[in-house]
């Protein structure tokens, strides 16, 4: 392909698309610019389907250079980038989330995207632009998609909506809302709020989708002027004869497995022994391409189990355990269940259990992220932990993977809107998650389930957090009915069409998250979904009270305490001292931990109340401005000809004359004192080059 170039002016910015010259043996490449952020998207298909594969092979990687913001990092030895950091496998997220719908999925080649930034102007996001150059790399290419998709950054400042704000804008922003979609449809949503009301973020979803029709437009002239004729899907024609097979043997059996046992383990129980005796069924008097059959038959008994569940809830309102369509499952709720904990809690609902657990530090302690963006340090963290065990299966263990970092860092930005500031409460703040057992909507209970540990902390929070999953059937053939579901288990979010995931308080929306199984939903059916939301947050939120009122007014008594001191920041180079060698010496005597501000804010953190104490008078000590005519015991350091240097306070000298060490004439200062010596002395003054005089013998009157 030649090289071509086009440009649009997109919120003030020009927008840049380059083809033809970079990666020109992919199916599909894009360099897009923004501003000076520039990402390079590509798209692969492998010519054959991936062997024993019953499902869409799609992956997307968001790879981060370091040189694209001018930066060297990693250890002394190790200088290249590893594991990829966790925004860049939440930018990856958000990119699969918005592509993964628009494919065929039967599709069963290998499918790779590949979004690489280039270069960052710290001012541009490229997780939006990763989200364009992607859709357009596989327009530009012969993979089959049902593009172009668009997405765009919404903030709000002053009751005025920003699209695509830059990082000092999004920090005044009220919520951070990322909004994608097709010519027609909603597909994806993602973001963070300040407890803001539903008809806001509706709103700014509106206008964000609208912005997302230029980009798609645009998109479209490209695709128009490049002109590439599209491949044909390798997928293989359903089996006619077996799927009349199967569907006669399920006939009479599928909806009893479905319906009749409550439980997800009976419930699974009975679609396991059913989905056996189906295999069975198939095999028999079968001699040829019998795996491939029995693999086609499952894909029809999930097929089927999808097109009951559709039908029940749209033309019965009848869900798979009983409930309303916007019934939440039995709730419990109970905290301070682990003795050594800072704070603990269980949440319950239904068949999913999270245990969310609340330890304390000290500011130092805070976590230190150096990636793309510049160097911070997050002083609340959340980390979420699925183990195989809380479906019911075995499973490596091993670090987290791209779910679990997902899921925890949507709690951690909802849960964030409502942690109280550092200067109110100091502490680094870290809580875990662990999904006991899941049927559907963790990432929610541990929202939940934190907001009960902190509580239990003692952090005082500004208000408790709910969080709820919804879900939505469409009829496939008349996209006018449809119906949302409040509280989605398993099989609802296996077989459904729309996972939207809400957290908030009772005033408003701190975090929602939103993908689909279908081309997208409109306006409507979001408004349907935010209000069902919201109804089950305040039911939710009442058995959060019930449970906890509020914060306890005590930290645990295993919580360490701290202590905190304003100096003066001229101050700050003698609590250090040189080398740190005395910070290091009020650590090592006290066993406190000390962190220091350049504002002059000290914080002393201990488990033990003397030993802070000692450390705080320590520095209190070292800060302190001596006084003319204050007495004081110190000792002696040194000797000179004519005097001796008292040190008086940590850190603080003053020197004796020869004259001041006794009411009689002295002829040597060793007759009268050595080193080590304890004396009591007077503060005669203080000259004007800061120079503490003292007296012993006007001590002595």
């Amino acid at each position: 392909m030649e090289k071509k170039t086009f440009s649009l002016d997109f919120e003030g910015r020009k927008l840049k698309v380059e083809l033809g010259e970079l990666a020109q043996q992919a199916n599909g490449s894009v360099l897009l610019s923004y501003g000076e952020t520039v990402v390079l998207a590509t798209a692969v298909m492998a010519r054959e389907p991936k062997a024993n594969c019953d499902y869409l092979p799609l992956s997307v990687e968001f790879e981060e250079r370091l040189y694209a913001a001018g930066k060297i990092k990693g250890s002394r030895f190790i200088k290249r980038e590893g594991r990829p950091q966790d925004e860049a496998i939440l930018s990856g997220r958000l990119i699969d989330r918005t592509l993964r719908p628009r494919f065929d999925q039967r599709i069963r080649q290998d499918i790779q995207v590949v979004v690489t930034t280039l270069s960052f102007d710290k001012e541009n996001d490229p997780d939006i632009l990763g989200i364009m150059a992607a859709s357009l790399a596989l327009g530009v290419s012969d993979i089959p998609f049902a593009g172009p998709v668009a997405g765009v950054r919404i903030g709000r400042i002053n009751s005025e909506y920003i699209v695509n704000p830059i990082y000092s804008q999004r920090v005044e922003s009220s919520f951070d809302l990322i909004v994608s979609g097709t010519e027609e449809k909603i597909n994806m949503l993602e973001g963070d709020a300040r407890e803001i009301p539903e008809e806001i973020i509706l709103e700014a979803i509106g206008h964000a989708f609208e912005s997302c029709q230029k980009l798609i437009k645009f998109q479209k002239e490209i695709i128009a002027a490049v002109k590439v004729k599209k491949a044909e899907p390798k997928i293989k024609e359903m089996d006619k004869t077996l799927e009349e097979k199967v569907k006669n043997f399920l006939a009479s059996k599928l909806e009893n497995a479905v319906y009749v046992q409550k439980e997800k383990r009976e419930q699974t129980t009975e679609l396991g022994e059913l989905g056996k005796a189906l295999v069975e069924y198939i095999k028999q008097g079968e001699t040829e391409e019998v795996e491939e059959k029995v693999k086609a038959a499952w894909g029809i008994f999930e097929k089927e189990i999808d097109l009951l569940v559709h039908k029940s809830v749209l033309e019965k309102d009848k869900r798979p355990d009983g409930r309303k369509l916007d019934e939440v499952r039995a709730i419990s709720c109970q905290v301070g269940i682990l003795p050594r904990a800072h704070g603990s809690a269980l949440f319950n609902r239904g068949a999913t259990q999270a245990l969310s657990v609340v330890t304390l530090g000290a500011p130092s302690e805070k976590q230190i992220i150096d990636g793309l963006e510049a160097e911070y340090k997050k002083r609340f963290l959340h980390h979420y932990n699925f183990p195989p065990f809380s479906v019911g299966e075995t499973g490596r263990f091993s670090g987290p993977g791209r779910r679990e970092i997902g899921h925890g860092a949507l709690a951690e930005r909802s849960l964030l809107q409502v942690i109280p500031a550092e200067e109110n409460f100091p502490y680094t703040i870290r809580l875990v998650s662990e999904i006991l057992s899941s049927n559907g909507s963790s990432s929610m209970a541990s929202i939940c389930g934190s907001s009960l540990a902190m509580m239990d902390a003692g952090v005082p929070i500004k208000t408790p957090l709910a969080g709820i999953a919804m879900g939505l059937m469409i009829d496939e053939k008349d996209p006018k009915n449809w119906k949302v579901l409040t509280d989605i288990q398993g099989p609802e979010d296996h077989h459904g069409d729309m996972d939207c995931k809400v957290a908030g308080s009772t005033q408003g929306i701190c975090g929602v998250q939103m993908d689909v199984k279908v081309d997208g939903v409109n306006l409507e059916i979001l408004k349907q979904t935010f209000k069902q939301a919201r109804e089950a947050r305040l039911f939710i939120l009442e058995k959060i009270t019930g449970a906890i009122a509020a914060p306890r007014a005590e930290l645990s008594v295993f919580a360490p305490r701290i202590i905190t001191l304003q100096i003066n920041p001229d101050k700050i180079r003698e609590v250090i001292g040189p080398g740190g060698k005395v910070i290091n010496e009020i650590i090592a005597q006290t066993g406190v931990k000390m962190d220091i501000e350049d504002s002059g804010l000290v914080f002393i953190t201990s488990d033990n109340a003397e030993a802070a104490q000692k450390a705080l008078q320590w520095v209190k000590d070292i800060v302190r401005e001596v006084q003319a005519g204050e007495i004081f015991k110190g000792r002696v350091t040194r000797l000179i000809n004519f005097g001796a240097f008292v040190e008086i306070l940590p850190g603080q000298e003053g020197l004796v004359h020869i004259s001041e060490l006794a009411p009689f004439r002295v002829n040597k200062v060793d007759d009268i004192v050595k080193v080590g010596d304890e004396v009591t002395v007077k503060v005669k003054n203080i000259d004007d080059q800061g120079r503490i005089n003292l007296s012993m013998k006007d001590a002595a009157k």
